[in-house]
């Protein structure tokens, strides 16, 4: 592994689960580390942090709504600041509901959308302006999701989102590849994480399984044999926040273990 230097790498939603393993990750590589959470998760973002300190390499923290475009906005300038550039955008901060589409109401919906999609266009595009300020070009890596090609049942706002995130994330490689800015998304399967936990048990509940049976389920279609964990993504993130990805750009890509393919 190359040891990365003179990168700062921002994380949202890096107070625990699939951000967090990627802002450790990038960390074992040598960027420095920005993290973001909600003020609800302040005390797991201050945890991670002291994991992260303890691996030698510098790091902020920033609360944020990834959903309010001022929130946004004070976040890269307060990253910009402390560690002096911003270098890797990832936007990784989602919400998932577990509900069919008839029981789905607007404010649900829109809830749903201003965190996975408009909270993903402001960070790219937030990321994007600081970047070319910068004049160095840039990476910008967002979170879609295996329902980017594959919705689920009774997760189809969520799918929805990612889907919509797959399209940003093509479009702005499209944009910004003049100012030497890649941008790619990472697209999880079943990850053993708290969001899957609660998925597993509305999903347990809308079929008449019992807790745990879903995600087992759902995971017979796994070639691998195995849940994800969220060490597999922050690898991925490793390759696309890294020099070796410098020739990738608009790409989504899957890492499930086998379920589908693109």
């Amino acid at each position: 592994m190359t040891k990365i230097s003179g990168s700062v790498a921002l994380v949202t939603g890096s107070a625990r689960g699939i951000g967090k393993a990627v802002a450790l990750r990038l960390a074992e590589d040598g960027h420095d580390i920005a993290l973001n959470d909600i003020a609800a998760n302040s005390d797991q973002l201050e945890e991670t942090a002291g994991e992260i300190r303890a691996k030698g390499v510098k790091v902020t923290t920033a609360i944020a709504d990834v959903s309010v475009e001022a929130e946004v906005k004070a976040m890269v300038d307060k990253v910009a600041t402390d560690l002096g550039a911003l270098n890797v955008m990832i936007s990784n901060a989602g919400i998932a509901r577990v509900e069919s589409l008839l029981e789905t109401t607007v404010e649900a919906w829109d809830n749903m959308m201003g965190v996975n999609l408009r909270g993903t266009f402001l960070c790219y595009k937030t990321a994007a302006e600081q970047m070319i300020r910068q004049g160095t070009g840039g990476k910008i890596i967002g979170a879609a999701s295996i329902v980017a090609y594959r919705p689920f049942a009774l997760l189809s706002p969520y799918s929805a989102s990612k889907w919509g995130v797959r399209g940003l994330t093509q479009g702005a490689a499209m944009e910004w590849a003049k100012h030497k800015i890649t941008v790619n998304a990472y697209c999880p399967g079943i990850v053993g994480t708290a969001m899957w936990e609660l998925i597993d048990e509305k999903l347990a509940k809308e079929e008449g399984l019992p807790k745990g049976e879903a995600i087992k389920k759902y995971s017979e279609a796994i070639l691998l044999g195995r849940v994800s964990v969220p060490e597999d993504i922050g690898k991925l993130a490793s390759y696309l926040a890294g020099p070796d990805s410098d020739y990738m750009t608009g790409q989504c890509v899957l890492i499930d273990g086998g379920i589908q393919f693109s």
